[in-house]
């Protein structure tokens, strides 16, 4: 069975950093595209970043050189490194993988992460 299982989060003052980490029950080059999203309270679940199989990334304007996706094939886990964190970072994060053919999705649980000071 496949899971994606999250660890990381947490409550940090703006300004500060947290990673975010996503495990895969299987090898995480099977997924292509995995995504971070986050979902802030009242609002809908929006695109944070995502990196392919081929190791390409995409950022959303509002984490554009903050936030960081990466992927560690050893230990079949993705990552999100956040820095410089606003008050508006302010979410649940869920990682997210695509398994081609047929297309599958495959949701983590999900996250806390607050900023405040």
């Amino acid at each position: 069975q496949v899971q994606l299982v999250q660890s990381g989060g947490g409550l940090v003052q703006p300004g500060g950093s947290l990673r975010l980490s996503c495990a895969a029950s299987g090898s995480i080059l099977d997924f292509n595209p995995m995504r971070w999203y986050r979902q802030a309270p009242g609002k809908q679940r929006v695109v944070v970043a995502s990196i392919t199989r081929g190791g390409f990334t995409n950022y959303e304007d509002f984490v554009k050189g903050r936030f960081t996706i990466s992927r560690d094939n050893a230990k079949n886990t993705l990552y999100l490194q956040m820095n410089s964190l606003e008050p508006g970072d302010t979410a649940v994060y869920y990682c997210n993988g695509v398994l081609p053919r047929p297309p599958q999705e495959f949701w983590g649980q999900g996250t806390q992460v607050t900023v405040s000071s």
